[in-house]
């Protein structure tokens, strides 16, 4: 750890330029731990480095701060607003003043004191604090340099086509329709670039378009292409499967060639699968060092990629590799640290006029050219626009639209007037009359539980309805709900009341490689002809078949009658029953309410207060994150590889 003087002034007069009353650290972060604020890693983390690095109070402080914000999703924390109400930590109590953070000028003068923080460029240290006032634990600061380093790498590597086959290749691909402009686009701009981001909401075509930029590709290439397929999850990779199926099949239906389509994949990893899992360690097979064999990865549903896995996803690509990302930029971000689909999409942006020009010439028209400098990556981002799944009167889409600008005043006026059929509201927040719905959204579902249907008619049934949740925990929270859907659904099927019985739906929660099992696929429990329980899954990616396990070799699992929106990310159902808390939560966003909304293909039944939709339209997710700016600037990059 490099050597640097300590400043002479006691630390504790940094905290007297917050609002008064003053905080100084010590038992402000023992009442910001028992507050729940803090967890006892976060503790542990600070008062370690204190031990070891000197610094004092807001070296504490800062190192608790940064250890929390991980913990919440965000790359760093921003020093200028590291809590979620800015810099007041805990509002005042009966027996205990507001508690603020300090000044940020003064508490970043103070850190770049210590010989705990380091600065860029310079010796590594347990944190970092960049130019901006953003303070990293070094390893996350790390994976975003490394992989912004990675994605303009990829960037500014040129890309040689036969510009009069593509041309070609695009007309016959796609068909004379204007709805269907942004598709040929985004594929011209995928098969331009070695890196290029498609980004759309639901129903928009982004894998109809990733059949169509294969097809480009092995036009340009020829069938050896090697081509790997890979999303975060099993579910989202059996999801990537069955649509590229779908859209092969279409392709097949216009005629293209037999040797082109059998080109083409037709399996998914999950991301984890491919990059090689090493049992007991955070390390991958797959690095620098031990890169992947492929021309070409797609991984789709990349909101739901953490910044440390796209950094060793990145790293681990053979020089000369390709990689197309698919996403939708409005979901949620990772439940890990990060927003990497988000912070990339921002680079979106006219492109230069010289990467323009070229693909002007492939789409046979004019396409605007920055007028300006744009963001280096902003030729390498298409954005898909026109809903195919829904048109302009349709309910959800106007909803999802409405929830995504904010436009809180017409997402409440769509579900009072009731005037989409695909629509429907609950506002009064009653637990029962959310079971009351829960239960009739899975009826169809418990009449093929009772009339003995085979594990496929079961699965079908079952994934035509959804409750989602907000958040875990709460009498409307999965939890919760879970436990008194599953009360009634045993109920209404004559059924005693025990843990395990014929039809119980089941999500597992985590890994088990062994098995070819994954946090989010789901089963259901199937009496075999003895009358014994095995729980039966279906195909699940990585070509896997469906398959049966006693209930004594299942991995960790819990009921899913209700899931939180979080775990429904890469899963679509027929209709949805989205249930929001009525008291006010941190999880409430803008992001998860658009997310849960478009789930859904036919019709969202929305359980909620109008003023806890309110505030959730009105809650944009704001992740502390310098990966958008260092994208931009390449000034900031360091040249080490990731950590592993």
């Amino acid at each position: 750890m490099p050597a640097r003087a300590r400043p002479d002034a006691g630390q504790g007069d940094l905290f007297a330029a917050a609002p008064p009353p003053a905080a100084a650290a010590g038992d402000e972060l023992q009442r910001l731990f028992d507050a729940g604020v803090l967890s006892e890693l976060d503790l542990g983390f600070a008062r370690l480095l204190v031990r070891l690095g000197g610094g004092g109070p807001a070296l504490a402080l800062a190192a608790a701060l940064a250890s929390r914000a991980v913990g919440e999703g965000h790359a760093c924390l921003d020093l200028a607003n590291p809590g979620p109400r800015g810099r007041l930590l805990l509002p005042a109590a009966a027996d205990a003043p507001a508690l603020w953070a300090p000044e940020p000028a003064a508490w970043r003068a103070a850190l770049a004191a210590s010989p705990a923080v380091g600065a860029p460029g310079g010796e590594p240290a347990p944190l970092l604090l960049d130019a901006a006032g953003r303070l990293y634990l070094y390893r996350y600061w790390a994976y975003e340099g490394a992989l912004a380093a990675g994605l303009r790498r990829l960037a500014a590597q040129p890309v040689d086509v036969d510009a009069a086959r593509l041309r070609a290749d695009l007309a016959r691909l796609f068909p004379a329709d204007p709805a269907a402009a942004d598709q040929r686009r985004a594929a011209a701009v995928a098969v331009l670039s070695r890196f290029a981001v498609i980004s759309g909401g639901p129903g928009t075509g982004k894998t109809t378009t990733l059949a169509r930029v294969l097809a480009a590709l092995v036009g340009q290439h020829g069938p050896g292409l090697r081509v790997r397929l890979a999303a975060p999850t099993g579910k989202a990779a059996a999801r990537m499967e069955e649509a590229l199926r779908a859209a092969t099949a279409q392709l097949a239906a216009q005629g293209e060639a037999a040797a082109t389509l059998a080109a083409l994949p037709q399996t998914a990893s999950t991301l984890h699968r491919l990059l090689g899992v090493r049992p007991g360690s955070v390390r991958f097979r797959h690095g620098p060092d031990a890169p992947l064999a492929l021309d070409l990865l797609v991984i789709d549903e990349v909101s739901m990629v953490d910044l440390p896995l796209m950094a060793k996803t990145v790293a681990a690509l053979p020089a000369q590799a390709r990689l197309l990302l698919l996403g939708d930029r409005d979901q949620l971000a990772s439940v890990e640290a990060g927003s990497v689909l988000a912070d990339i999409a921002a680079q979106a942006g006219p492109p230069p006029a010289a990467f323009a020009a070229r693909l002007g010439a492939v789409l046979g028209e004019p396409v605007a050219a920055a007028a300006a400098t744009t963001a280096p990556l902003a030729e390498s981002i298409a954005l898909l626009r026109h809903s195919f799944r829904f048109d302009a009167r349709a309910g959800i889409g106007r909803l999802a639209a409405a929830v995504n600008t904010g436009a809180a005043a017409d997402a409440l006026a769509l579900l009072e007037g009731a005037a989409a059929a695909d629509l429907g509201w609950l506002p009064d927040g009653d637990v029962e009359a959310v079971v009351d719905a829960a239960l009739a959204g899975y009826r169809g579902y418990l009449d093929a539980v009772r009339a003995g249907a085979p594990p496929e008619t079961l699965f079908a049934a079952f994934a035509g309805f959804q409750v989602l949740c907000a958040q875990r925990h709460g009498a409307l929270g999965a939890q919760g709900l879970n436990a008194r859907i599953e009360a009634r659904a045993r109920r209404a099927l004559g059924l005693p009341d025990t843990p395990w019985y014929p039809g119980r739906p089941l999500l597992v929660t985590r890994n088990d490689y062994t098995l070819g099992l994954y946090n989010g696929d789901v089963g259901i429990a199937v009496a075999t002809a003895d009358g014994a329980l095995r729980v039966h899954f279906p195909a699940a990616g990585d070509g896997a078949a469906p398959r049966d396990l006693p209930l004594a070799r299942l991995p960790e699992h819990e009921p899913v009658f209700a899931m939180t929106v979080h775990k429904s990310q890469g899963s679509e159902f027929d209709r949805v029953l989205l249930v929001l808390p009525e008291a006010d939560s941190p999880v409430l966003s803008r992001e998860l309410l658009y997310t849960g909304i478009t789930r859904a293909r036919r019709h969202v039944h929305l359980a909620a207060t109008a003023e806890t939709l309110a505030r959730a339209v009105a809650r944009p997710v704001r992740r502390a994150s310098g990966l958008a700016a260092r994208l931009a600037d390449p000034s900031v990059l360091p040249a080490e590889k990731p950590p592993r």
